[in-house]
């Protein structure tokens, strides 16, 4: 069985449509409950360390039997080993911050802020591989930026500046993150880089686990269970997904993440989000979403131009 690799970006039937936006639907929704349960494990005196590591063993667990095939070893073949141990480390870090966010602050907040990525990332751009950006994408940085502002809206008090703080360190190392994928993808398939990621971080895991691991009652480790489930699927469908449709079609899906947070954050917590946060969300949603698409365009665009400029055979 083949490790699910992204489609080219054509248009695809109206039922390959329905079913890749339902996909993502779910695996948003998946990946909203997999913090939950990671905030949930922390009240439970689970170490975000630990939690971490048991998403990646449910990753590593899902995916070994398919990378076990004959189709699957071929995916997996890289002549890029630093380039995934780089990869790996900043993804740990990235992963670890993300999942202490959660841990520290309201699941909508933390999810809000969370979408500040691609806007970030639109910076590290400019700022690490001189990209140039231009009126259209620099009023969308300067609007997701407000959005924070009024997410977290310092000195307030409504959230913890502390976990403000870790979530947008893990923002930035996530977009970081992101910039080397991104290189990566020149060569690598996803399937390759995701394996490889999910595999190689089990060893500063492992060893992380011999310092914070520790017992539970069998409630946290269910919860453990389910989070490990939960990311492992949505790494999937979210994957999948783009098997079935275009990244213009499934990404703005992703930003449904913020009404499941809301939802979940009601139901376990009854706390629903501050009016601030139903303001600078959708700053930040509607900026990163728009600097995303505009910028899967211009690679669209790009490649085919390249495609163009080829000699006819």
């Amino acid at each position: 069985m083949d490790l699910p690799e992204p489609a080219q970006d054509t248009v695809p039937s109206a039922n390959r449509t329905l079913y890749a936006i339902g996909i993502r639907l779910v695996s948003a929704a998946c990946l909203t409950a997999m913090f939950a349960c990671v905030k949930l494990a922390s009240d439970l005196g689970v170490h975000v360390l630990e939690s971490v590591f048991y998403r990646q063993l449910g990753g590593v667990l899902v995916l070994l039997p398919l990378a076990l095939s004959g189709a699957g070893r071929a995916a997996l073949k890289t002549d890029k080993p630093w380039a995934h141990a780089s990869r790996m480390v900043i993804g740990m870090a990235a992963m670890s911050l993300n999942f202490l966010s959660f841990a520290l602050l309201p699941i909508a907040e933390a999810t809000a802020i969370g979408f500040m990525v691609p806007i970030v990332a639109t910076l590290l751009s400019i700022l690490l591989l001189q990209e140039t950006v231009g009126l259209h994408r620099w009023t969308a940085i300067a609007a997701g930026l407000i959005g924070v502002l009024i997410v977290v809206q310092p000195g307030d008090g409504h959230i913890p500046l502390a976990g403000a703080l870790v979530a947008l360190a893990g923002v930035a190392i996530t977009a970081f993150g992101s910039i080397i994928i991104r290189k990566l993808g020149e060569t690598e398939s996803p399937a390759t880089t995701m394996f490889w990621f999910s595999l190689s971080s089990m060893a500063p895991l492992s060893i992380a686990m011999l310092f914070v691991g520790q017992w539970h009652d069998a409630h946290a480790w269910g919860i453990i269970l389910l989070m490990s489930v939960l990311g492992a699927g949505a790494q999937l469908g979210i994957t999948w997904s783009l098997r079935l449709a275009p990244v213009s079609v499934v990404l703005p899906i992703d930003y449904s993440s913020l009404i499941w947070a809301a939802l979940v954050g009601w139901f376990i917590w009854e706390r629903w989000p501050v009016p601030a946060t139903w303001i600078g969300a959708p700053l930040i949603i509607g900026s990163g979403l728009y600097i995303a698409l505009r910028e899967n365009r211009l690679a669209r665009e790009a490649a085919q131009a390249t495609a163009r400029s080829r000699p006819s055979q």
